[in-house]
């Protein structure tokens, strides 16, 4: 007897040519998904890094916050209404600042001084100029050669009054938060 091998194996089948056009649309639109995602990031990330540069920028260009009794000023007049020195130095010095001089202004420069006045300071009391610009806002500056950083205060011919403590704080609020950033 013969034994006879059959086989229950299907026949091999021909593999048809399938094309994944399917998956190949799928993968499609997840990286464009992720592209415009990526995209959104770095464009959030760039604003918010120019936001952070203008934050410091204006830092950089606020007043300094400084403490008044680390600031010495002299009050000089350059205007004729007599008194005028000694009234604004006890309010200087009523807000904290060392007021080592109040007289006239007997410099040459004070024929110069128009508006509202002007501070005069060397190059060692350039900041505390700028913070003492918060009490007389508009001054003009005019920078010396003296070598301390001792602030003169020249009263000018439309002077009316010193800046007030709220307009002096309200000045120096935006300068602390934007320091706080950088």
């Amino acid at each position: 007897m013969q034994l006879t091998q059959t086989s229950e194996r299907r026949p091999v089948r021909a593999r048809r040519d399938r094309r994944p056009l399917v998956p190949v649309i799928f993968l499609l639109v997840l990286a464009l998904a992720a592209l415009g995602v990526w995209w959104n990031v770095f464009r959030t990330e760039a604003a918010d890094a120019r936001a952070d540069a203008a934050a410091c920028s204006s830092a950089e260009a606020a007043p300094p916050s400084l403490d008044p009794t680390t600031v010495q000023i002299r009050v000089l007049n350059a205007t004729d209404t007599a008194g005028l020195a000694g009234s604004v130095a006890a309010t200087m010095q009523s807000r904290g600042f060392v007021v080592t001089e109040a007289a006239n202004d007997s410099s040459p420069r004070r024929a110069d001084v128009t508006g509202i006045g002007e501070l005069r300071f060397g190059p060692r009391g350039a900041e505390a100029a700028r913070y003492v610009e918060l009490f007389i806002p508009g001054a003009a500056e005019y920078q010396d050669t003296r070598a301390d950083a001792t602030v003169d205060l020249v009263i000018g011919p439309q002077f009316t009054e010193l800046a007030g403590a709220e307009a002096v704080a309200a000045a120096l609020t935006p300068a602390a938060s934007a320091s706080a950033v950088c």
